[in-house]
């Protein structure tokens, strides 16, 4: 006995010396820095890493509305639903998916039941093998090793169904081929655990496949329209990352509505290969993470020439000579000029639903100033820009201002007597004109969305989906549609956009080139380095609710004229609301809405920075020293910690 004791004790002994089992790594608002330092230190895996994500999406992802007769039918928000209906498909086999328990509905693939094909591994199994691979070689696969990064559905994705948000019958579900950008997240060690849903083929809050969406700060909310999914994936931490897209604001406007922070970035500097896209010229990739310093490391992966885009050539020889992730610090910004951009802040131009988020913008150009930069203000009431518009627009976009004023450029009568004089300052530019950096006037195309859907369609090649009339004719579109909403009937839409038989994109073309003009020559007038603005003015609407009529230029998303048409832009947290003003139903009202308010709600704001073309690496440093110097970035109350 007492030699059992003796053999006994010094075990006991060593056991009692050994520490306290560490508690898993914590996911929730985790960077990309910590995720590899931790997998670095051996104190996780990129396995555990991505498994935390799962159990935050078993817990957090189900369905956020009241839908009795299912996807396609009548929803109904509900508050604090505790859900975000964030993803559409996940990157797991169907062993693995039924093993969590997860909703059959977002398999991989639902015309690949069978899903066994071992060139396409699923996340777990990307993870396993990205774990072995360090253990083997001590070093990490690349710049995002071990990070779950959901992508929009707009993207494809050859492991996982890619629909744009359609409920379309393809043949084969999962396209061919990756996106460019996707094959280069791969390679750099990023596993893709699922697919963010989105407001089908980029518009409005809704899908026809993936149903809807909420935002985690407030589930009655939209989450940002078209790239929703990818913007709550991120704020609920879901996901570390998420590529959103922007072809208006859906980009920066999930990242204004999910407290997070997205780039827009120069047009040409990130392939559009492999995208579904909406627009010949609008299209940009725009990666959404909770910080700056997120969103350079993914914009070091995805940047640079692709063959397969052709607007991608403008970006040879003009990449920075370090990564976009050395701009990234919290340092002054002295000697730097930034310009405010009163034409997108003036309250006498909107509505009261308009006024907290300016106030907050108000409140960073202070912020940036004591960082040391010199605001170039031209005070309430006041235009950055117009000086330039009124000069510009005569010659660079005469066509436009032609068109919006027939009475003062008669047909048949000579015109260039009176361009001159506007151009020169002898005429004064007619305010009836309406043009301004809000707007320049319409630009519409003839083809575009048939174009390029149709081309998207002949390259991915489906048996059955084979142009924009198959889709139309086969898909499922759902049903509870409401006009002036984010429910809007998406087929009519389609059919509307798909009656053109031809392609012009001159006007397009002309609008683009006299912006850029106008904005390039008036920053160098004054000298300016970049521009301060909201993202947008409008917080987070009611799901399914009126959208906010356009006013004076401004939608009710983020303002989206630069951005469009060449200029990046990145938008950070700037704060919370205190009150804001719904928009209500109200029959007897002009135009049978009206606001509701003030109502004590706090939803984010976002700050936009917006700079030259190509010259993210300004953007980046301006970003993350306002980011450090304010800390607006907050989680979501109702998607914290899972208990253990």
């Amino acid at each position: 006995m007492i030699k059992h004791l003796r053999l006994l004790c010094p075990a006991l002994l060593c056991i009692a010396a050994l520490p306290a089992q560490a508690a898993p790594f914590a996911v929730e608002e985790t960077s990309i820095s910590a995720i590899q330092n931790a997998i670095r230190t051996h104190k996780t895996t990129a396995t555990e890493v991505l498994e935390q994500h799962l159990r935050r999406i078993k817990a957090y992802d189900g369905v956020c509305v009241k839908q009795p007769q299912g996807v396609l039918g009548p929803v109904e928000t509900i508050a604090h639903a505790g859900q975000i209906n964030a993803y559409t498909s996940l990157n797991l086999r169907p062993a693995a998916l039924a093993e969590w328990g997860f909703d059959p509905h977002k398999a991989r693939s639902l015309t690949d039941s069978a899903d066994d094909d071992p060139a396409l591994p699923d996340a777990l199994e990307t993870a396993r093998a990205l774990d072995a691979g360090f253990a083997h070689s001590g070093k990490l696969a690349g710049p995002l090793h071990g990070v779950p990064i959901s992508i929009k559905d707009q993207y494809d994705t050859a492991d996982l169904r890619t629909t744009s948000g359609a409920d379309a019958p393809y043949a084969n579900d999962r396209p061919p081929h990756d996106a460019e950008f996707v094959a280069r997240l791969r390679k750099a060690g990023a596993i893709i655990i699922g697919k963010a849903n989105m407001g089908e083929y980029a518009g409005g809050d809704r899908s026809s496949f993936g149903g809807v969406s909420c935002n985690p700060y407030d589930t009655e909310r939209s989450p940002g329209r078209s790239s929703g999914g990818s913007g709550a994936s991120v704020a609920a931490s879901l996901a570390v990352c998420s590529i959103a897209e922007e072809s208006g604001p859906s980009g920066r406007n999930p990242a204004k509505n999910n407290n997070a922070v997205a780039l827009a970035a120069t047009q040409e500097l990130v392939s559009r290969a492999g995208m579904i896209r909406a627009s010949a010229m609008n299209d940009r990739v725009a990666p959404l993470c909770r910080s700056v310093k997120d969103v350079a490391t993914v914009l070091d992966v995805i940047a640079g020439y692709d063959a397969k885009d052709e607007l991608t050539a403008f970006a040879v020889g003009r990449l920075p000579p370090q990564p976009y992730s050395g701009y990234v610090g919290s340092g002054r910004l002295d000697g730097l000029r930034i310009g405010v951009l009163r034409e997108y802040m003036d309250p006498k131009l909107f509505t009261q639903a308009d006024l907290d988020s300016i106030a907050l913008v108000e409140r960073a150009g202070e912020d940036l100033k004591k960082l040391g930069a010199t605001l170039v203000d031209p005070g309430p009431g006041g235009a950055l820009f117009q000086s330039c518009v009124a000069h510009l627009v005569p010659s660079a976009y005469s066509a436009g201002l032609i068109r919006q004023l027939p009475k003062q450029f008669p047909a048949g009568a000579d015109h260039i007597p009176l361009l001159l004089a506007m151009h020169s300052g002898q005429a004064a530019f007619p305010d009836e004109a309406g043009m301004s950096v809000r707007g320049l006037g319409a630009d519409r195309t003839v083809g575009e969305g048939r174009f390029v859907l149709d081309q998207y369609l002949a390259q991915r090649g489906d048996a059955n989906i084979r142009n924009t009339e198959d889709l139309i004719a086969k898909s499922r579109f759902f049903s509870d549609v409401r006009e002036g909403s984010g429910f809007s009937d998406k087929k009519k839409t389609l059919e509307e956009k798909f009656k053109d038989k031809s392609l012009d994109l001159s006007n397009r073309l002309q609008q683009r080139f006299a912006l850029q003009q106008i904005v390039l020559q008036c920053m160098a007038e004054q000298k300016l380095d970049a521009l301060v603005y909201p993202t947008g003015n409008i917080p987070a609407p009611k799901l399914g609710a009126p959208t906010e009529p356009n006013k004076n230029g401004r939608s009710a998303l983020a303002w989206t004229l630069l951005g469009a048409n060449g200029f990046p832009a990145i938008s950070v947290p700037a704060g919370f609301t205190r009150e804001i003003y719904d928009r209500v139903p109200d029959a007897s009202a002009e135009g049978g809405t009206r606001l509701l308010g003030p109502l004590a709600v706090q939803l984010p704001v976002g700050v936009d920075f917006l700079a030259r073309p190509f010259d993210e690496p300004l953007l980046l440093r301006i970003a993350s020293a306002y980011e450090g110097a304010t800390h607006h970035r907050r989680a979501p109350a109702d998607f914290g910690p899972l208990k253990p």
